[in-house]
């Protein structure tokens, strides 16, 4: 089982560097009609996109609207948005692969030793690395109403759920998996799970931008996102499971702008070190993001996928990789709510698109915008 976490002190350190190939200014040009486009389908209100080349920022527009209710707000560059589930890698994967770094859990780790409720109804085999990997045969979403109660009552609930599949045999994308990481976050580290993030991610890394539960001063720049009650959400979590958890929760409620998540996939780019501060070693980083197999059965039929602990390298989550990027050689996440970030290390690129699809009635289609950037900046790379 997962032979290389014995490997864990061996793992090669990246390789050394080589020079980036020059950037085709035209493709990146072109970024632009193609986010105007995705505006005047109604894909989206407005976006902000930014591309990363050989650790320089080679692109960083804002685009539409932030807001078109209940007044109409420009997209500005320091938008902040609600990450939706790329909380999951960002702040909960991150905070995981930190407490693995300190000799505090090991991948192979069954949940059960530091959550021994979990155990119940045959979950004492379940591993923190098929957490990671989606593997774990838990279910994707759990009743919202087993919410309804709080924090403690609906780990309670969860702690109690029965799996869907034997642990390691199906990969099922799942919220519950990383609500259950970030619990783990907790109980290894003695801190909550944002607690943890902010002190050992957000503010070395000096992401001013980035928390749960964003403060008051900062509401004019946040992108609102769908409707609650008939009004339009502004500044809490749009995922309804972790709005009633307080609004944090390992797989999602986590904000930020695009210059911190700039900051964050240079950090990853730079193998774990920026600015003379170092967040992961470069084993680390390679035990974050390198590809692992993953079985995907659909209508009875099984073919394989990747996913790295934490990343999707080659799903059908992968969208934003696009059509040129290598497959299998990259890694990036998705939110509900628009976003995404694809990190192609072989050509030291990173995309970051930040939307707002769900504003203002839920709707929205962040699939083709994504596609099409994730193809033009491999295009600009040489890809």
């Amino acid at each position: 089982m997962f032979r290389w976490m014995g490997l864990f002190a061996l793992l090669m350190i990246l390789p050394p560097a080589v020079a980036a190939a020059p950037v085709d200014t035209k493709h990146l040009a072109a970024i632009d009609k193609v986010v105007e486009a995705a505006i005047e389908r109604g894909d989206c209100p407005g976006a902000v996109v930014v591309v990363i080349h050989d650790d320089k920022v080679v692109y960083r527009k804002a685009f539409g609207h932030q807001a078109l209710q209940p007044d109409k707000r420009p997209m500005t560059t320091d938008t902040i948005f609600d990450l939706a589930s790329l909380t999951k890698p960002i702040a909960t994967g991150t905070s995981i692969l930190l407490l693995m770094q300190q000799g505090k859990l090991r991948a192979e780790d069954r949940v059960s030793q530091y959550w021994p409720a979990f155990a119940a109804h045959d979950k004492d085999r379940v591993t923190i690395a098929q957490l990671l990997l989606h593997t774990s045969g838990l279910v994707a979403d759990n009743a919202l109403a087993d919410y309804a109660e709080g924090r403690a009552k609906a780990l309670e609930r969860i702690a109690n759920l029965k799996l869907l599949s034997p642990p390691g045999t199906q990969f099922r994308y799942s919220d519950v998996g990383f609500i259950v990481l970030g619990e783990l976050v907790e109980r290894i580290s003695g801190v909550p799970l944002e607690q943890f993030a902010h002190k050992h991610i957000f503010e070395p890394l000096q992401m001013t931008d980035t928390g749960f539960n964003p403060p008051a001063k900062q509401r004019e720049r946040i992108a609102p996102t769908g409707l609650r009650d008939g009004k339009v959400i502004l500044g809490e979590v749009h995922d309804p499971r972790a709005y009633r958890m307080g609004g944090i929760a390992g797989h999602a409620g986590l904000f930020s702008s695009a210059d911190d998540l700039t900051r964050y996939c240079r950090m990853l780019l730079r193998g774990g070190e920026l600015d003379g501060v170092r967040i992961l070693e470069a084993k680390t980083v390679q035990l974050f993001t390198e590809a692992h197999p993953v079985p995907i059965v659909t209508k009875g039929q099984e073919t394989t996928g990747k996913r790295s602990l934490g990343w999707d390298v080659d799903t059908s989550y992968s969208v934003q990789r696009g059509d040129r990027f290598q497959k299998g050689t990259g890694y990036g996440h998705t939110g509900f709510t628009g976003t995404s970030i694809w990190i192609d290390p072989g050509t030291k690129t990173a995309v970051i698109i930040l939307t707002n699809r769900v504003h203002p009635e839920d709707k929205g289609n962040a699939a083709r915008l994504r596609r099409e950037v994730g193809t033009l900046v491999a295009q600009a790379v040489g890809q």
